[in-house]
C-alpha cells in the first residue's frame, strides 16, 4: 500500500486551543475535525485541569485518532489541539504533536504550525550545551529554549526564547494552567481568536473551525503577537520590534477553506475574483468552463460569472476515495488519475473547453487529466492557472517540492503548454492575484513566485544570539 502520487503543495498543520470550558478537549476535536485539511498524518492534544496535563495524540485522521473513551481521559478546562502534516521532521508518531515535555516539576506543551528556518543551527548549538532531542521536529527547538528560560517568568521566557527563533510560526503553548498563542513578527501563517457564549477563549488557525463550535470571531492574533489566557483573563504582549507582514498568500490559493476568513480576506470571494481577473486577462472563446474539482472550483465561478461562458462541471470527483489503494501495473498508469475524477463524456465530446485550476506544481496529473479531456472528445482545451507560475521552494511551512520538481522552474509556460498538450496555457499575474485578496502587495510573502524571501534560510547570527542566551539562563 503507498500513498497517492501528491500532486499539488502539501498542507502544513493546522492548530486549535480553547481556555474556559469544561469541555475543553471535545471542544479541541471538533475544532481540529475543521482543520483537517491543514494535516492528515497525525492529530494530538494536550488538555489541563490547573494541575496536570495529560496528552492523547496517534497517527491518522481526526475521528481515528479520538474517540469518546479516550476523550473523556482529557480532562480540564483548557486544551491544545494539532492535525500534522510533517514539513520538518519524519512522518512517524514520535513527531506527532502537541509535543509535551516536564522539566522542573512544570509540564509544558507546544503545537506549531510552520517552519523555523535557523532550526538546524539551533539545534545544533543546543545539543552542544547538552540538550538531548527525542524528536526531528524544529518544534521541539521551542520547548528546548523555553526550559532553559522559565526561571525568568513566562513572558520573560517566551521574549528571551523567541528572539533567537527565526522563521514562521503561529503555535500554542500550554502549561496545566495558561493557554499561549504566539504568531512571529512577520505573519506568516494565519491565527484568529474567538470566544464561546459562556466566555471561553478560542484560539484557531482559521475561522471555519470557530465557526463549527458556535464561536465568536473576535480578531486575528497579530504578527508578533503573544496571548496569555488564564484565571485572569487575556494579556496580550508585543515583546519583538515590528517587522514587515509577510502573510502567506497561497493560503489565499490552496491552502484555507474556502469558508474561512484569514489575513482579514474572505477565502472563498478571494477565489472568486482571482477567476473574474482572469478573465480579464484571459479571454477565450469557448462552449464552457470546468474546475478540476475541487481546488479549482471557486475561481471557475467568478471566470464564467465574469466571462459570461456557462459554467459545467466536466469532471466528476469519486469523494470515498481513501488516503492509499493499491498501486496499478504500469499498463494501468493512468488509474491513479481517473481513481479519483473521470469525465463526462457527453458533456465534453465536440467542445471547446476552458479548464481553471489554482496551481500547476510538477505537470504529470494535470497533463493525464488533460489526456483524459482528449480522449473524451474535446475540440480544444484551454488551461487558465489562478495563480502565478510556482518557481521557488517555500523554507515557511509549505511542503512544496525543490524547484529541480517544480515544472515552471524547469521550462517555459510555451513548454509547458506543449507538454500538457493544451490548445493555450494561462496563468494569472501577480498583480492579479494581489489584486484579488484587496489587501497589498507589501502585506504578503511571495517567495513562491518571485524569490524574494522575507527572511533568509540561513541565519548567521544564530550561534551569538544563543550563546548569549545560555550565558544569560544558565
Amino acid at each position: 500500500m503507498e500513498h497517492l502520487e501528491r500532486t499539488k503543495p502539501a498542507h502544513e498543520c493546522g492548530i486549535c486551543g480553547i481556555y474556559g470550558h469544561e469541555d475543553a478537549a471535545k471542544l479541541t476535536y471538533f475544532g481540529l475535525y475543521a482543520l483537517q485539511h491543514r494535516g492528515q498524518e497525525s492529530a494530538g492534544i494536550a488538555a489541563g485541569n490547573g494541575q496536570r496535563m495529560a496528552v492523547h495524540k496517534a497517527m491518522g485522521l481526526v475521528p481515528e485518532v479520538f474517540t469518546e473513551a479516550s476523550l473523556q481521559k482529557l480532562s480540564g478546562h483548557l486544551a491544545a489541539g494539532h492535525v500534522r502534516y510533517s514539513t520538518t521532521g519524519e512522518s512517524s508518531i514520535i513527531n506527532s504533536q502537541p509535543f509535551a515535555v516536564t522539566h522542573q516539576g512544570l509540564q509544558l506543551a507546544v503545537a506549531h504550525n510552520g517552519n523555523l528556518v535557523n532550526s538546524m543551527a539551533l539545534r545544533n548549538q543546543l545539543e552542544q550545551q547538552g540538550s538531548i532531542f527525542q524528536t526531528t521536529m524544529d518544534s521541539e527547538i521551542v520547548i528546548q529554549l523555553m526550559a532553559r528560560n522559565m526561571h525568568l517568568g513566562l513572558v520573560p521566557a517566551i521574549q528571551a526564547s523567541f528572539a533567537c527563533i527565526q522563521g514562521a510560526y503561529s503555535l500554542l503553548l500550554m502549561t496545566p494552567d495558561t493557554l499561549i498563542a504566539v504568531r512571529d513578527p512577520n505573519g506568516f501563517r494565519p491565527l484568529c481568536l474567538g470566544r464561546l457564549e459562556n466566555g471561553a477563549h478560542v484560539v484557531a488557525s482559521e475561522t471555519c473551525a470557530l465557526d463549527l463550535i458556535n464561536a465568536q470571531y473576535i480578531r486575528d492574533v497579530e504578527p508578533g503577537e503573544v496571548l496569555i489566557i488564564n484565571r485572569h483573563g487575556v494579556e496580550s504582549v508585543f515583546p519583538w520590534p515590528a517587522k514587515q507582514r509577510s502573510f502567506c498568500i497561497f493560503e489565499q490559493v490552496y491552502f484555507a477553506r474556502p469558508d474561512s476568513d484569514i489575513f482579514g480576506c474572505n477565502v472563498y470571494t478571494t477565489r472568486k475574483r482571482m477567476g473574474e481577473i482572469l478573465a480579464r486577462e484571459a479571454k477565450i472563446d469557448a462552449d464552457f468552463v470546468m474546475p478540476f474539482p475541487d481546488s479549482g472550483n471557486y475561481a471557475a465561478i467568478g471566470y464564467s460569472q465574469a466571462s459570461g461562458i456557462p459554467l459545467e462541471m466536466g469532471m466528476i470527483r469519486n469523494h470515498y476515495v481513501g488516503r492509499t489503494f493499491i498501486q496499478p501495473s504500469q499498463a494501468m498508469r493512468d488509474f491513479s488519475v481517473r481513481v479519483k475524477l473521470n469525465p463526462v463524456r457527453p458533456l465534453i465530446e465536440g467542445k471547446r473547453v476552458i479548464i481553471i485550476e489554482d496551481s500547476i506544481i510538477r505537470g504529470t496529473t494535470g497533463r493525464s487529466r488533460v489526456h483524459a479531456l482528449r480522449n473524451a472528445g474535446a475540440k480544444e482545451v484551454h488551461l487558465l492557472v489562478s495563480c502565478p507560475p510556482t518557481l521557488n521552494a517555500c523554507y515557511y511551512g509549505i511542503d512544496f517540492p525543490s524547484s529541480k520538481e517544480l515544472i515552471a522552474a524547469k521550462i517555459s509556460i510555451n513548454a509547458i503548454r506543449d507538454h500538457m498538450e493544451l490548445d493555450s496555457l494561462t496563468y494569472l499575474s501577480l498583480e492579479g492575484l494581489v489584486e484579488a485578496t484587496g489587501l497589498k502587495k507589501e502585506d504578503f510573502c511571495l517567495a513562491c513566485f518571485d524569490g524574494k524571501y522575507p527572511i533568509a534560510p540561513d541565519v548567521t547570527f544564530t550561534k551569538e544570539c544563543l550563546n548569549s542566551l545560555c550565558k544569560s539562563c544558565c
